[in-house]
């Protein structure tokens, strides 16, 4: 092959010998990279903008599970496939994915806040960088307090020494983030413990059923796992668990 290349070649360039000539190669474009001098702060100021930018998007993901309700969304939903004892049914990507719309679905009222009097106003101008982050972190406290335990966000201001909050401005988002996170773990929990509840009945059942005949070798999982699937059919499970998870936000 590599010969019958290379006399293909060699004939076109006898042929043809004024080809390459006459067809220039447009240049490659290149990357430069390196520090340089400027007497114009606007170059150091857009300079420190992208840094900015590039350090907010690389800690997107743990902004989006700890000031979003993807936590409580994302553990519920694991929770209900550990009940149902499908191992790896739904995948993992499946319940992530799900997570993440119904995240998006429920926090859009925020974001379009965020939008309204965060970054539409920034991107016009009218608004510099401070007092645009000031504004956008305003929704998210609101949500975020509304769905903190007192006993939470206590716990996190008493060991800073921070004096009680006289409105959710005076909250550190330090403080918050955190005891936000650890509330909605423990509201995750607690739906978890009520999905798990009738399938571990069902368990039960079926395990006594077995031992009543003596099969007392035959896994009682193996028996009890199509009839969790066919309870889940039957009450529409997914539609009943998002349904909870949806209206626990209201």
């Amino acid at each position: 092959m590599r010969k019958l290349l290379l006399i293909t070649l060699l004939i076109s360039i006898t042929l043809f010998p004024n080809v390459s000539h006459a067809t220039e190669i447009p240049g490659i474009p290149g990357l430069n990279i390196g520090l340089e001098t400027t007497d114009n702060p606007a170059d150091v100021s857009v300079t420190l903008q992208l840094i900015f930018l590039l350090t907010i998007l690389s800690i997107a993901p743990a902004i989006l599970i700890l000031m979003t309700c993807f936590t409580r969304v994302v553990v519920v939903l694991s929770f209900t496939r550990n009940a149902l004892a499908t191992n790896q049914m739904p995948p993992n990507q499946v319940i992530i994915g799900l997570a993440l719309f119904i995240t998006f679905f429920i926090m859009t009222p925020v974001f379009a806040e965020v939008n309204d009097t965060a970054l539409q106003p920034y991107l016009a101008g009218e608004l510099e960088q401070v007092e645009a982050l000031e504004l956008a972190a305003k929704p998210f406290k609101i949500f975020m307090a509304k769905h903190t335990r007192q006993k939470d966000l206590s716990l996190f201001l008493n060991y800073a020494q921070i004096p009680p909050p006289n409105t959710i401005d005076d909250i550190p988002m330090t403080a918050l983030v955190p005891a936000f996170a650890i509330s909605e773990l423990k509201t995750a929990f607690q739906i978890g413990f009520m999905i798990f509840i009738p399938f571990l009945i069902l368990d039960m059942i079926v395990a006594s059923v077995l031992m009543s005949m003596g099969m007392m070798m035959l896994p009682p999982v193996m028996i009890s796992l199509p009839f969790k699937i066919l309870l889940f059919i039957l009450v529409d499970g997914w539609y009943l668990i998002v349904r909870s998870l949806l209206i626990s936000f209201n």
